[in-house]
């Protein structure tokens, strides 16, 4: 498979040893940051040197630690609800600078706004600012698990028993499924994965980008923005954007060391990560950020002690014994096995006055391993001696599913301001291939001579994106402009002969050579806007963008929002409404593959078509056509005083001919066009990627901080933020002639599930922060609401899982400023979901292999998780 990225591994080796032995003459200087009405430390404060990009963050007590080329030097200090100051520094002696209440009255944003910055208050846009400290202060040890703790519209869980899915975990926004949010890093757009969700999970059917290749560490802030925005950015940005801004800190060198295991005793991790900033001349700065985990399995299989999946009781004469010795019938479900190492970079450097070159990116490399369903001796009755060892009785054998994943990420680029206009030049190529290996199992069809490890075939994504965008401000008009050029290629690989001749190894047949895939399309944007300040307090702007696609035509997608301000900053109404589109990806488009599946105690071969093929066109299936969406928000922000901010929003989504995974269609009628095709391909049922479904999504989102509050000896942060979300089908489902003569359901109630209540409808964030001394304490509560199975053709056997709160406690004692030890107790309460309950359908649970709902998912089955970590700064 190609790997186009690989060399820069060694590139950026390069770099971080290089930059970490360069020397310059510095000189430091310390200080704390203030209130002036009172004294009291203000905590996270920007303190940056003057005309440069060399800046560091106060601690928690106000104090900070700068090392600056030469004195004298100026230093702008700020801080969000205070006015920027300046202190021209000659000497070392400690400076002590208070900060006045100014106008700054809420966080800068640059999603949504390119390159003029508003504040969240001021923005006729929703956007949440959630800085490193509120996604550390999680007790997540991976960025999307953080994102799902910290933003109530965004959902991830743990997935078992899914093959690659359990090693990516799909995320959406608002339940509008992976595909639908755009992903961008420092404002350029992230290449999605090469995996398509075909498990039963939520997202099923769909693409996204890998957000486990992303490092926590390497990040300085997150941007949510909960609005539709394909008129500034294209395809993908229905539910939102959600843009990763990197570290450019270039002072301390920061270790963080940490270590966890579950309260069963298993799941145990351990790893580190580290970020360094180093000064590059007078002028120029790299920020670099290096990571590494390893984390085991946990065990959550129910104990049923007999298999009604295949008939057989606890007490049958001939597998008694083997239900006795394993009663849980063999099976391991759980979180995989997975080891994740990422470098990452982020640097610039200024040329001339007012233009810097700058650069970023990196690569992430990530093995894991799970398992499929165990293959008893009464399903299997024999692996030919390949698994048993010489003179053991053969109990059948538990195949593994193994993926090894590398994601790229990089881009280089030129920003500055010509004659009065902004401009920004980049480019930006990035990858994902993942390969297969299944081992621990064996290929039926070739009996003694079978392997018992596989390599399976993978699957690869590259894109190549060229940006180029312009901005300038006319008194009370914002104008800007820009292009996008994109190249994007999907790549299908063989697995080895042996993995699918026959029907296959078993659990996962390898990909097949006709099932190769090596395909490119090109597409084109350009996007115009104009923002109107028509007073100080009343904006009104839009956007338009046209997009034209190599392998499906045009799309133009527009927007207008509006915004009026009260009492100066401290209150604002907001609206926006947009139209936005979604390509078909490369994925959906070309993907074919053979699955196993189990129903009953039938074991069937499910073969995906993809859109070009014959035989689905002779199903009369269309081909795939772009999603469409109309997009309505209104709301409001406000900061009654500097400490307190809150917002409330309500948004409408619309979206017209979404695609979808169909049902698995099959028929025992021969006269069915559908019955022919079967035969012809020798499987037992086909599905394929359909414009199908036209949904509704509506909702509120509320969010409310409090800052700084003093409490006793300490200050208290409250943060309380919800999402109530609804999704629904507007309108019938489309089908096609020959499907609906032989009787079948081309979208049926469980694959409706999926896009409708597979996710909470609603969940609710309540957070304290407490600091006090060199003490500091973090307790937040998660409620995620109810989610609903449904069975695909009788309601009665739905199944409604209740609510639930997660507490997770996380807890950081400083030793000093350089030396601090925390400790974190996520689902302090041992917290599960509800026990599925299979209503007479042995499938539901897979004969009780499943105590735990695995097909929708609230937050995982781990329950209580205790992690240590011990942070260095030097």
């Amino acid at each position: 498979m190609k790997k186009p990225f690989q060399y820069v591994k060694a590139l950026l080796m390069l770099l971080f040893f290089f930059f970490s032995t360069i020397a310059f003459s510095q000189t430091t200087i310390t200080g704390n940051i203030t209130q002036m009405i009172d004294g009291t430390p203000l905590s996270g404060a920007s303190v940056v040197e003057k005309g440069t990009s060399n800046g560091v963050i106060t601690a928690e007590d106000g104090s900070f630690s700068i090392t600056v080329s030469r004195l004298p030097a100026t230093l702008e200090i700020s801080y969000v609800g205070y006015s920027t100051q300046e202190v021209r520094v000659t000497n070392e002696r400690p400076l002590t600078i208070a900060l006045s209440t100014g106008s700054d009255l809420g966080g800068v944003t640059i999603v949504g706004s390119r390159f003029f910055n508003r504040t969240e208050v001021t923005s006729p846009l929703p956007i949440d600012n959630i800085s490193a400290r509120d996604l550390k202060a999680t007790g997540q040890v991976t960025f999307d698990r953080m994102l799902n703790y910290t933003v109530p519209a965004f959902n991830s869980a743990q997935q078992t028993i899914s093959d690659a899915t359990a090693h990516f975990d799909p995320f959406d926004l608002r339940g509008l499924g992976p595909s639908r949010t755009l992903i961008l890093v420092n404002g350029k757009r992230k290449n999605p994965s090469s995996l398509v969700y075909i498990n039963d999970v939520p997202g099923k059917g769909e693409v996204g980008v890998d957000m486990k290749s992303i490092p926590a560490a390497a990040i300085e802030r997150v941007e949510v923005l909960r609005d539709g925005a394909s008129a500034q950015y294209g395809s993908d940005a229905i539910a939102g954007v959600v843009n990763i801004i990197l570290k450019e800190n270039t002072q301390d060198i920061d270790v963080n060391l940490f270590s966890g295991i579950t309260s069963k005793g298993d799941g145990f991790q351990i790893g580190f990560n580290a970020n360094a900033g180093f000064k590059v001349g007078e002028n120029g700065f790299i920020n670099v950020t290096t990571s590494y985990l390893n984390q085991e399995e946990t065990q959550r299989a129910n104990n049923p002690g007999k298999d009604d999946l295949f008939g057989v009781p606890a007490n049958d004469p001939t597998f008694g014994p083997f239900l006795r010795q394993f009663p849980n019938l063999g099976m391991r479900v759980g979180q995989p096995n997975m080891k994740i190492g990422d470098v990452f970079f982020n640097g610039g450097f200024k040329v001339g006055e007012n233009s810097e070159v700058y650069g970023l990116g990196g690569i992430t490399t990530r093995q894991g391993k799970s398992y499929a369903l165990y293959r008893t001796p009464y399903w299997i009755p024999t692996d030919y001696g390949l698994l048993t060892a010489p003179g053991q009785t053969y109990v059948g054998f538990q195949p593994t599913f193994e993926t090894d994943i590398l994601d790229n990420t990089f881009t280089a680029g030129i920003r500055g301001e010509k004659n009065n206009w902004k401009y920004d030049i980049s480019n930006t190529l990035g990858s994902n291939l993942v390969d297969y290996t299944v081992s621990n199992s064996i290929n039926l069809a070739l009996a003694e001579q079978s392997p018992t490890r596989f390599k399976t075939g993978g699957y690869e994504f590259n894109h190549n994106v060229i940006n180029f965008d312009l901005g300038r401000k006319f008194n009370r008009l914002t104008y800007f402009l820009g292009s996008e050029f994109r190249r994007e290629n999907f790549v299908a690989k063989a697995g080895q002969q042996e993995s699918y001749e026959g029907r296959g190894v078993q659990s996962f047949p390898g990909i097949q050579p006709s099932n190769e895939v090596d395909e490119f399309r090109n597409n084109i944007g350009v996007y115009t806007g104009l923002d109107v300040d028509f007073t100080e307090d009343f904006l009104i702007g839009g956007a338009v963008r046209y997009e034209s696609y190599s392998d499906f035509g045009d799309n133009i997608t527009w927007k207008l929002n509006g915004r009026y301000k009260f009492g100066g900053d401290r209150f604002t109404l907001r609206s926006s409404v947009s139209t936005g589109f979604r390509a078909p990806s490369l994925h959906q488009r070309y993907l074919s593959i053979i699955q196993t599946l189990v129903s009953g105690n039938t074991i069937s071969n499910q073969g995906t078509f993809n859109n070009e093929n014959p035989a689905i066109r002779s199903l009369q299936v269309p081909k795939l056509k772009e999603e469409n969406s109309l997009n309505f928000t209104a709301g409001m922000a406000a900061r009654p005083t500097r400490n307190f901010s809150l917002s409330l929003d309500y948004y409408r989504i619309k979206v017209d001919n979404r695609i979808v995974y169909s049902s698995s269609i099959f028929t025992d009628d021969p006269d069915t066009d559908v019955f022919k095709i079967l035969e012809r391909f020798q499987i037992t049922s086909i599905k394929f990627f359909i414009n199908a479904a036209n949904t509704i999504t509506q909702g509120v989102d509320f969010v409310a901080n409090y800052r700084n509050m003093n409490l006793g000896a300490g200050r208290l942060n409250i943060n309380l933020a919800a999402n109530y979300n609804k999704n629904k089908l507007d309108g019938e489902i489309a089908s096609t002639a020959p499907i609906r003569q032989a009787g079948i359901d081309i979208f049926d109630r469980k694959e409706q599930s999926r896009i409708l209540t597979a996710r909470p409808n609603d969940k609710v964030i309540l957070g304290f922060d407490y600091t006090v001394g060199k003490l500091s304490a973090a307790l937040n509560n998660t409620r995620f609401g109810e989610v609903t199975w449904q069975h695909d053709v009788d309601p009665k056997k739905d199944q409604t899982f209740s609510a639930k709160v997660i507490t997770d406690l996380n807890v950081v004692f400083k030793f000093t400023n350089r030396l601090s030890f925390g400790f974190a107790v996520n689902n302090l309460l041992d917290v599960y979901p509800d026990v599925l309950d299979n209503k007479g359908d042995v499938v539901t649970d897979l004969g009780g292999r499943f105590r735990y709902p695995w097909e929708v998912n609230q937050f995982g089955f781990n329950g209580t998780t205790f992690t240590a970590n011990l942070n260095v700064k030097f």
